[in-house]
């Protein structure tokens, strides 16, 4: 009897444990997407700040950034460092016109994306992780392992338990 209740104190502190990390992973994908998207409105009013559009070439295109070359108001070559924000479906050598930040040409976007574009992976996201997250956590919920327990004992107890004899009086 003893080890049964050590053993199910174990399996509830497995549980919490368990419950505590994805629920921390989940809060944590959570806030990056949140903070993704805060970001990317932020990079958008700096450019729309001190917007400069130019025509640009892009010079690579990898998994991690793509990198454009333009041509600013004063004749400077620049060439995004940290890549250009939105760049889906750009291929190398291809033309087209960007917007940056005239303080930080490094602050680079397609003209006409906004951060509009990041609502919809963001939000995908966050409702996939916790469609995940939410059928683990309950689950995982506390006293499940002490009810499954006690079910057993009950049903163990009927099992042991000797027929009752009717009587008569």
């Amino acid at each position: 009897m003893t080890t049964s209740r050590t053993e199910a104190t174990q399996a509830d502190r497995r549980r919490r444990l368990l419950r505590l990390m994805v629920l921390g992973v989940a809060s944590l994908v959570t806030v990056m997407a949140v903070v993704l998207v805060v970001a990317a409105y932020r990079n958008d009013a700096a450019i729309m700040a001190n917007r400069i559009a130019a025509n640009a070439e892009v010079l690579s295109q990898d998994w991690a950034r793509t990198t454009v070359r333009f041509t600013g108001p004063d004749g400077r070559v620049h060439i995004s460092q940290d890549g250009v924000l939105y760049p889906g479906g750009l291929v190398e050598g291809q033309r087209l016109l960007v917007e940056y930040d005239g303080t930080d040409p490094n602050l680079v976007r397609v003209a006409g994306r906004t951060a509009d574009l990041t609502l919809l992976p963001a939000g995908s996201t966050i409702v996939i992780t916790w469609l995940v997250a939410g059928p683990l956590l309950w689950w995982l919920r506390p006293g499940r392992a002490r009810a499954r327990e006690e079910a057993e004992t009950s049903d163990t107890d009927e099992a042991t338990r000797e027929p009752e004899v009717a009587t008569e009086d």
